[in-house]
């Protein structure tokens, strides 16, 4: 079997734009993957077209190979959309490995150890503690989730002064602890904050009512700074959306900085460069809980990821077509058209297995992806009182 073409296509997952892969076969075998892409997305269609020159005549399943091809034929190491078209690529390439087989890709990972896959919903924002109540009420009912995962910032944290910031932040969190005594909450602080005596305020903060976890408070430059961070801290640490490799994992778990990691398998390269990741991260006795803001069929992969991998906690999770924001609409299967026909939707909080379904499980609708659905989004920077822009 041979490669013989690499499609690209620019489509939209309810509020966001995705960039979606298509890699064909001389056997009419055809893989599917899709590129993280919250960031210049139009720049990734031409690279994918210049790396497919790297591949084109390949075996496909020759994975290893392959991706240690793409990564070596720049001269120096690829970054955020290098790795992200990377990835793209690598997901179609197990999908035609399976497919070619008969059989899920998580029975070439070893098998699956779980029957299926733990998720929390991400809501993104910090409604009104009734809101939340609201919220979780109808999307435990409906769709059995018991996780979620919220904003800490009840305030402009720029403008207000530090001890109100900390201080409504703890009385929000109680007041949802009261409402929703069985759920449980995550708080991602966005890598908002730039001092570090800021993330343990907060964090610790939150410690009294027992988070899921406390997810990126400050920028990942300096990956020492999360090891003295993590020291001060009395809730679950989790970081690494914003880290490309194994070699960056590890240099943030040789100094202890994170109770949990949350690589992105659409951003660190794809599945390969994921389970090596998480390999690292099992020898330091760490869980992954995968950093899944995309679409559903970055889903799909995440899902053959976490049924194989021993040390996977729990999975972030959008259902399809929906805002990133918190919302009332409880869509139904039949409602989440797009380009993937039959995504992985939740029961009782979790995603089933689909032993019977051959590579990623799912069914992808090409007339979908050929119509023009992309919608622009870029990053909204806070502007600080004093004019400047602030992180994001």
């Amino acid at each position: 079997m041979k490669i013989t073409g690499l499609r690209s296509f620019m489509s939209r997952d309810g509020d966001r734009p995705r960039v979606i892969v298509a890699v064909d076969t001389d056997e009419g075998i055809t893989g599917w993957g899709e590129c993280y892409n919250h960031g210049p997305d139009r720049a990734l269609p031409p690279l994918l077209e210049y790396l497919y020159l790297q591949i084109e005549g390949e075996d496909p399943t020759r994975i290893e190979r392959l991706i240690l091809k793409l990564l070596q034929q720049s001269r120096f190491p690829p970054g955020a959309l290098g790795l992200a078209a990377i990835a793209g690529i690598d997901h179609a390439l197990w999908d035609i490995s399976a497919k070619a087989l008969g059989v899920p890709v998580y029975k070439l990972l070893g098998g699956h150890v779980r029957d299926r896959v733990r998720v929390y919903q991400g809501v993104y924002s910090a409604p009104d503690a009734e809101q939340v109540r609201d919220h979780v009420a109808e999307h435990s009912e409906r769709w059995g989730f018991s996780a979620f995962k919220l904003s800490p910032y009840r305030c402009d944290i720029h403008a207000e002064p530090w001890h109100r910031v900390v201080g409504k932040t703890a009385e929000w969190v109680a007041e949802l602890r009261e409402l929703c005594p069985d759920a449980e909450f995550a708080f991602d602080a966005h890598a908002r904050l730039f001092e570090p005596y800021q993330a343990i305020d907060i964090g610790n903060a939150l410690a009294p009512f027992g988070p899921l976890f406390f997810e990126e408070p400050m920028r990942m430059e300096n990956i020492e700074a999360w090891g003295e961070l993590k020291r001060q801290l009395k809730v679950p640490l989790a970081t690494g959306e914003s880290l490309y490799s194994r070699f960056e994992f590890n240099r943030l778990l040789g100094v202890k900085g994170a109770d949990i990691i949350q690589p992105d398998i659409c951003a660190v390269g794809g599945l390969l460069e994921m389970r090596k990741i998480a390999a690292i991260a099992e020898a330091h006795y760490v869980n992954v809980a995968p950093h899944n803001p995309m679409g559903p069929l970055a889903t799909a992969v995440n899902v053959h990821f976490c049924a194989a991998q021993p040390n996977f906690k729990i999975l972030e999770y959008r259902l399809p077509g929906t805002s990133a924001f918190l919302t009332r609409d409880l869509v139904q299967a039949s409602d989440a058209a797009g380009y993937v026909k039959d995504p992985y939707m939740p029961v009782d909080g979790h995603l089933e297995l689909r032993p019977d379904r051959p590579g990623w499980g799912v069914e992808i609708d090409e007339d979908y992806l050929a119509t023009d659905r992309y919608i622009h989004w870029e990053r909204k920077l806070p502007v600080r009182p004093d004019g400047s822009y602030g992180y994001t």
